[in-house]
């Protein structure tokens, strides 16, 4: 039998059952022409079933094999249900079913804080001892801590943006500098760095020419930076009550540091500068302003000689506002470089620029507050 002699696909009326062309003859045979015909009923052609079983867009117009087969076993009845694939389907929780809180995450400081407490505490005794015990001792370990500070950023401009700033008359200079700070004041300082930017110009010609501007202005850039800022520490302490100045400037850094750390790990919701330094927040910085100012006016007023509270809260101020922008200064250049931390040699810390970030900043400002207030005598 010809597929030709059949007609179009039944309408919804009429599922499953498939009877002669519209208008056309019956198909003859023995099987119309008997009067047992009605036994002896062609089976219709019913298409293969989707892969998927369900009711979809793409199937309209064929044969439904969920409907009946043959037109005498049709019965009223409701429409098949419509089976909506899983990728379709967005099931709603019910109003009363209970949702599994997620599991509440706990904040994690990022370093190791046993490490880090201990390394912190056994630079406190040597900075601390070498202060009181004998200035030029403290001296030695400022112009130490310059040239490992040199040796790590001049290491990180080589690795990740082969800037070859000449390290050599940048150690050697930065360690003059200190003691000239110390030994001479302003104008020492600012002939150390004067005469190391030229070393380093005259150091770098010996290579070969290709990259020299790039490099000797990064050399100048180190020296001004590490060198250079860390002279102010020196020239406080050349005043009488000079070890006391030197460790309010370093107490009103580290307390500043650790309120915007407490405060912000505590509290901190909104980012100070999220381009810069992701895990600093505004809460950190409201945190460091406050512990900084507390701690300015006790030590204005019980360490410095002449000094007053009042004062106190000042200095807090400024050295809470001058950590910070050295702070992000140096998260500056790491995000920069591609890099977390400058060094590894203080474990819990990172590298010695780690720890001067917002130390060598802050010290200019602490230096021309206290010489404001108090004098530099």
């Amino acid at each position: 039998m010809s597929d030709s002699s059949w007609g179009a696909p039944p309408t919804a009326g009429q599922a499953g059952y498939w009877g002669p062309t519209a208008g056309g003859p019956a198909p003859a045979g023995p099987a119309y022409d008997a009067p047992e015909a009605q036994h002896t009923r062609p089976m219709p052609i019913v298409p293969d079933a989707p892969a998927y079983g369900g009711d979809q867009d793409g199937d309209r117009g064929t044969a439904r094999p969920s409907g009946a087969l043959f037109q005498d076993e049709f019965r009223p009845g409701p429409p098949p249900a419509r089976t909506v694939p899983a990728e379709n389907q967005n099931p709603e929780p019910m109003p009363d079913a209970q949702q599994p809180a997620p599991a509440p995450q706990k904040k994690s400081a990022g370093r190791d804080l046993s490490a880090a407490i201990g390394v912190g505490i056994g630079l406190g005794v040597v900075i601390i001892a070498s202060l009181f015990i004998e200035k030029a001792v403290f001296v030695g370990v400022v112009a130490v801590a310059v040239v490992v500070g040199l040796w790590e950023l001049t290491s990180r401009l080589r690795e990740r943006k082969g800037i070859r700033a000449p390290l050599v008359p940048l150690a050697v200079g930065g360690a003059a500098m200190v003691v000239a700070g110390y030994v001479r004041g302003a104008e020492g300082a600012w002939v150390a760095m004067a005469l190391t930017a030229l070393a380093a110009l005259v150091w770098r010609m010996t290579e070969s020419p290709e990259g020299y501007l790039r490099d000797v202005t990064a050399g100048v850039f180190a020296a001004f930076y590490v060198p250079f800022l860390a002279t102010f520490v020196a020239m406080m302490l050349t005043a009488q009550d000079g070890p006391w100045r030197v460790l309010t400037f370093l107490l009103l850094t580290v307390v500043s540091d650790t309120g915007a750390y407490a405060v912000g790990w505590r509290f901190g919701r909104h980012k100070l500068a999220p381009r810069i330094s992701p895990g600093k927040t505004r809460e950190g910085l409201v945190g460091a302003v406050l512990f900084a100012m507390a701690a300015g006016a006790l030590c204005m007023q019980f360490l410095i000689d002449d000094g007053s509270w009042w004062q106190g809260l000042l200095l807090g101020l400024a050295v809470a506002a001058s950590a910070t922008l050295g702070d992000l200064g140096e998260s500056m250049i790491k995000r920069d470089l591609g890099i977390k931390d400058m060094g590894t040699l203080l474990p819990g810390h990172g590298g010695i620029m780690d720890r001067l970030d917002s130390l060598l900043p802050t010290a200019p400002v602490v230096w021309l507050l206290l010489v404001v207030f108090v004098g530099s005598a």
